[in-house]
């Protein structure tokens, strides 16, 4: 059809075991528009884009109603394979990379160009030989695309978590066809000059034709990007608007059906910390974190306090809770209320009352297909014996389902975890919501230190002053000191009573949360590698 749009989507509908979270959206995107899509999690957008690309949960749990259409043509895919072969791309929220591969072999996956030899004439083309050096020049054309650099020869299990997301990006923008790509959440792992250059690459996109699906909570960044904005509410569209019409204030109030306050101001939050003690000292801490940097860190943090570490991408701030708890390899010394805790063993830290929510959720944070009881209870069943009922004098343990249950629901009202009940399976949730479920399996530890990365990562506007408040509520009322790690200044500012920047795999510095934000600034800067 002449004057069909690229894509449009008729009255889509969708529920999950009668639980309906889409109804009657209808969207038009044309060649080269870039659509800002948003809404709070759970409001419905990766399920709407996991329909359009024929994710295979959708065809799983009964299909979809209503009809797309492509260039005016009825589509229906049953698979992502379909979807990719009529030229749509998506990139998730969570990577599906091959942790063995390099960036090369993972942006050319399944289309690697091949060259003949005498032994695949006579038997046949199977035993071609990979053309290695067309795969680099074909990545690395792909990769120049966004405007970045990455290492295309590094494993991905050895690179940072931004590389990894540039990495899937150029999968995308690899291939020869594409007329629109779905991008979803692809900034929440991103620093703030990555995500710079990722917008100028979306804008690239577009005035080459390429039509964009841009999901973020980064609403600044739809502004910046998008041509127009459409706005979803518990599986609803409730506005669609040109976004040099729109404002935050204005998105925000549609997305949440309210007005939100901003997180309040870093004053708000200061305390003192100089006349509390040292309960936890860090010394010459080294890491060996693959895309983090952690040489030779000194810290003390003091009892009671929220101490926030930040610092740019890299220069090991996600390093030092990671090689703590044990997950990748460590020297130093670390010493907690006197005692000396063995590094290298995640075990010793649940012990000594340690809890850390990792910035990789689904990697480490969650048991996927297990429900949200067990997610929030296992740890401390494991590690504390609580939520057990013993019989015949301790000799028999057994779960106490009714303790599992109301720990369970207390910290899904808290943390507004939005679900169908405690017994749904974790894969199910939106990708905030199980960034919070992680926070209740830290919460139902009731440890004497929190660690806590990346906090508020994929979470929306509505929801991530809760969070926030959750962490300032478990730290005051339960006496919990809090070490917080994030890559949002102003979230450690309004939250944090000191903040320790990290720079060259070193503390350069800690000051009081309400210093000035070019102080904090210099010491980001000061030790870079």
């Amino acid at each position: 059809m002449a004057n069909a749009p690229l894509l449009e989507m008729r009255n889509i509908k969708k529920d999950f075991f009668g639980n309906q979270v889409l109804t009657d959206i209808n969207l038009k995107l044309g060649e080269g528009e870039v659509l800002g899509l948003v809404g709070e999690n759970g409001a419905g957008k990766s399920t709407l884009m996991k329909i359009l690309f024929g994710a295979s949960d959708i065809s799983s749990t009964g299909g979809y109603g209503g009809e797309i259409y492509l260039n005016g043509q009825k589509v229906s895919f049953a698979t992502p394979f379909e979807a990719i072969e009529a030229g749509i791309g998506m990139v998730h929220q969570e990577f599906s990379l091959i942790p063995g591969f390099d960036a090369t072999e993972n942006i050319l996956l399944n289309r690697e160009p091949k060259k003949g030899n005498v032994i695949a004439e006579v038997f046949g083309d199977r035993l071609d030989t990979l053309d290695r050096k067309d795969m680099d020049r074909r990545a690395e054309r792909a990769i120049e695309k966004m405007g970045v650099s990455i290492d295309r020869h590094m494993t991905i299990s050895s690179m940072p978590v931004g590389h990894k997301q540039f990495t899937e990006i150029a999968r995308e923008l690899s291939k020869d066809q594409l007329k629109l790509l779905i991008l979803d959440e692809p900034t929440a792992v991103l620093t703030e000059h990555e995500a710079e250059a990722l917008l100028e690459s979306i804008r690239g996109m577009s005035a080459r034709g390429i039509a964009v699906i841009f999901i973020t909570h980064r609403l600044h960044e739809i502004l910046a990007v998008c041509s127009k904005v459409a706005v979803m509410r518990d599986g609803v569209l409730v506005k669609e608007v040109p976004a040099s019409e729109t404002s935050v204030d204005e998105i925000t109030r549609w997305m949440v059906g309210r007005d939100v306050k901003d997180v309040p101001a870093a004053a708000a939050a200061v305390s003192s910390s100089e006349d509390k003690r040292t309960i936890l000292k860090i010394e010459k801490l080294w890491v060996d974190m693959p895309g983090e940097t952690v040489r030779n860190v000194n810290l003390e943090v003091k009892e009671g306090e929220i101490l926030g570490i930040g610092g740019l991408a890299g220069q090991g701030k996600l390093g030092i809770p990671n090689g703590i708890m044990g997950l990748y390899e460590a020297g130093g010394r670390v010493e907690f209320d006197g005692n000396e805790i063995p590094l290298n063993s995640p075990r010793k830290c649940l012990d000594s009352s340690f809890a850390f929510v990792s910035e990789d959720r689904r990697g480490v944070g969650l048991l996927l297909d297990e429900s949200l009881e067990w997610n929030v209870a296992f740890p401390a069943m494991q590690v504390q014996n609580k939520f057990l009922k013993e019989y015949l004098g301790g000799l028999v343990k057994w779960r106490d389902e009714k303790a599992i249950r109301e720990v369970t629901e207390k910290y899904i009202d808290e943390l507004k975890i939005k679900c169908t009940s405690s017994r749904q399976n974790a894969r199910e949730l939106s990708g905030g919501n199980q960034q919070k479920v992680c926070l209740a399996k830290a919460f139902a530890l009731e440890p004497r230190v929190l660690f806590v990365s990346e906090p508020t990562r994929g979470i929306d506007v509505g929801a991530k002053a809760l969070v926030l408040e959750a962490l300032k509520q478990f730290n005051k009322e339960k006496h919990v000191t809090v070490v917080m790690i994030s890559s949002e200044l102003e979230e450690l500012r309004s939250t944090c009573d000191r903040i320790a920047i990290v720079s060259g795999g070193r503390i350069s510095g800690i000051l009081p949360a309400a210093a000035g934000v070019e102080e904090f600034g210099k010491l980001m800067l000061s030790n870079v590698v």
